[in-house]
């Protein structure tokens, strides 16, 4: 497949690291162009690229559904956040997701911050609550010692492949759609990669404003002791991407069933289809198959910075060897 290039970017490959299509490869993966002038040796002509190039990177990611930056000068998280800005995407409040996550500068916040030994199954971000990020940027500050990779996935892919073969339960997730359930502490739980509690959650300490915030999002609480629970749902599990015209497989379901385990949450419950009926173990578990067959997991270099489309990919964490700093931003 022949690469494609600006006077900047150059579209190149990665053996063994990609999924190759039709008509584009799974991420497209971006570096500078050698012959490019002024050189790209600056985060200043980097950022004055992404804005002048901005119809190229956009046809592109809707493309492909995920760019790779390799190669470019992003040194810290001062420069992502620079980068993100110079999309000129909407900034997303972090309001409703279940991970631990602390602001570093600006835009910027830590990814999940979860245990290194813990995988954080695929999901499409925030797809347990009505109002979710268009778009995701991810940004390795430091190269995992070992592991911790961001695996993705192409979501229609998924629903293509799910509605093959369990075509009655495709049709009772679009007619019911799923309920999530999950139990927060008053306080964040670094431990649990569901640990985020409900002040943080809410970005309040005030129980009333929190019943208000949760209504907005159309989520229930209810108070347990020290606790509350969160009632999501019922919530659509299958979407149609206009921008594409196509279904994608879009919601937590896997990662709610498989992961959402703490000492406050049995994973089991913690999903169900949207009439209360649990979901049957065996589909889940070959669902998350599917999603490890068709995933693509590039190993982080830093500087690297990830682009997705939340409506195109699924995304996962694998476990590592410390140390891992890997940043992301949510944009509407």
């Amino acid at each position: 497949m022949a690469a494609q290039a600006t006077e900047y970017f150059i579209e190149t490959q990665l053996r063994n690291h990609q999924k190759h299509y039709d008509s584009f490869s799974f991420p497209s993966i971006l570096s500078p162009n050698p012959k490019s002038s002024p050189p790209a040796d600056s985060l200043s002509d980097f950022t004055k690229e992404i804005k002048s190039q901005k119809p190229f990177l956009d046809s592109l990611l809707l493309k492909s559904g995920a760019l790779l930056f390799r190669g470019f000068p992003v040194e810290t998280a001062k420069d992502f956040n620079d980068v993100v800005e110079a999309f000129g995407f909407q900034e997303l409040p972090y309001v409703g997701g279940a991970a631990p996550r602390t602001n570093v500068v600006g835009r910027v916040f830590t990814a999940n911050e979860s245990p290194p030994d813990q995988k954080i199954p695929f999901h499409h971000e925030m797809a347990q609550v009505p109002e979710f990020p268009s778009k995701l940027f991810f940004f390795c500050e430091v190269e995992p010692g070992c592991g911790g990779e961001t695996p993705i996935v192409l979501s229609h892919i998924v629903y293509e492949k799910m509605k093959e073969k369990y075509p009655e339960f495709v049709v009772r997730l679009e007619e019911h759609g799923l309920i999530y359930t999950r139990v927060l502490g008053e306080d964040d739980d670094p431990s649990s990669p569901i640990g985020r509690g409900w002040k943080s959650t809410f970005l309040t300490s005030d129980k009333t404003i929190a019943e208000e915030r949760a209504a907005k999002l159309g989520m229930k609480l209810e108070w347990i002791g020290d606790g509350v629970k969160s009632i999501m749902g019922p919530i659509p599990a299958i979407k149609y991407d206009e921008s594409r015209q196509r279904k994608i497989w879009f919601n937590s379901m896997v990662a709610a069933y498989t992961g959402w385990e703490d000492a406050r949450n049995d994973p089991v419950k913690a999903v169900t289809f949207g009439d209360g009926q649990p979901l049957p173990a065996d589909i889940i578990y070959d669902c998350l198959k599917i999603l490890d067959d068709e995933c693509v997991a590039i190993p982080w270099k830093k500087g690297d910075v990830l682009l997705i489309d939340n409506w195109a990919v699924l995304h996962s964490r694998r476990p590592f060897d410390p140390p891992r700093r890997v940043l992301a931003s949510l944009c509407k």
